[in-house]
């Protein structure tokens, strides 16, 4: 497995302290952010997961606590439209670059805008995927929305 993703770069390039950390990464996992939390032995509040998801037609992404789900109505709310629905995944991996599973917020092949549960600014620091599978950036979570100009607002059902 490689150190260097388009998401390490991407950090790398905007000057970001962060880390990496690998797990042994379960394909067959139901949640799999649930998985790289208990792998890494944090709280899944502290581990979050990048979705990709459609408002009005539109991509976005977003990024929660692993052990929520996204309430589509806040989502659209807070993207000033009125539906929102999950991307499907072979759409999210041509979108991104990524395989699902590996998909981080940063480096992605388009940029979209980015949504940010705002409970996660409340930690430390937090884990995001790095890129593939089995990898995860340690950082603030308040630099998550600085580089990626990611409005912070209350996304979870």
């Amino acid at each position: 497995m490689s150190k260097a993703t388009r998401a390490t770069q991407a950090l790398e390039k905007a000057g970001i302290a962060f880390s990496l950390h690998r797990y042994d990464y379960d394909p067959a996992a139901d949640r799999i952010g649930m998985q790289a939390a208990e792998a890494l032995g944090e709280a899944p509040s502290r581990v979050l997961k990048t979705l990709m998801a459609l408002v009005d037609g539109k991509p976005v992404c977003v990024i929660l606590p692993s052990d929520r789900e996204v309430a589509m109505k806040r989502l659209a709310a807070a993207a000033g439209g009125k539906s929102a629905q999950m991307m499907k995944p072979a759409d999210a991996e041509r979108m991104t670059g990524y395989k699902v599973g590996g998909i981080s917020p940063f480096g992605q092949m388009r940029s979209v805008p980015t949504f940010l549960e705002e409970a996660a600014l409340g930690e430390e620091q937090v884990y995001l995927n790095g890129g593939q599978r089995g990898l995860q950036i340690r950082l603030d979570p308040r630099r998550i929305a600085e580089v990626l100009n990611a409005k912070a607002a209350a996304l979870v059902a």
